[in-house]
């Protein structure tokens, strides 16, 4: 078996998934994996499916994650976490965001934003941790900062300490957001 983890970052264009892949990125990369990271923008701008595929071990071929083998789904909203779902391993977490970002068919009225989105997932992975990440980013002063309340819950099922996680986002957010995101991330982390 591989000793290599998957961990997948999903959401919609303008959640911040690209910055807290930026994030983990930079810390696997500091802590001397091979990291390996691939983007995948579906119409991102325009509120589009948004996933990052994150690998990192000793050494990592590719950096696509395949069906059943994602060890952390890490999903900014309740339909990319059900849109994902059958990419987590039996064992892996799925961390969900408690927010509805309704897609263009759905206000369009073409179709219906899908029920029991929880249950669904359940079908895939047990192992499921529901958030209201907004509320956290509001706590610590920015609505925007909902991505770096995730990494921090997300935070707590890696290897990496929090000290390290913080020193991350130091290096890598802008220097003016750094206090909100810090709030954000120990927010999450504390949940």
């Amino acid at each position: 078996m591989s000793d290599t983890k998957s961990i997948m970052i999903v959401g919609v264009g303008g959640q911040g998934t690209l910055l807290a892949s930026r994030i983990l990125g930079n810390l696997l990369i500091k802590k001397g994996y091979d990291v390996k990271m691939s983007e995948v923008h579906g119409m991102a701008q325009r509120g589009g499916s948004v996933v990052t595929y994150v690998r990192y071990g000793k050494s990592v071929a590719s950096p696509i994650v395949s069906i059943g083998e994602a060890d952390i789904i890490l999903a900014f909203e309740e339909l990319e976490a059900l849109r994902w779902a059958e990419y987590i391993k039996k064992d892996g977490k799925i961390i969900m965001n408690k927010q509805v970002i309704e897609p263009m068919p759905v206000i369009t009225g073409a179709m219906e934003y899908p029920e029991n989105i929880s249950e669904k997932i359940r079908e895939f992975s047990s192992n499921i941790v529901e958030v209201d990440a907004l509320s956290l980013a509001l706590k610590a002063g920015n609505a925007k900062a909902v991505n770096v309340a995730l990494i921090g819950v997300m935070a707590k099922s890696t290897d990496f300490s929090q000290e390290e996680w913080l020193d991350a986002i130091k290096e890598t957010v802008p220097e003016k957001f750094v206090d909100v995101n810090i709030k954000a991330f120990n927010e999450g982390y504390n949940k």
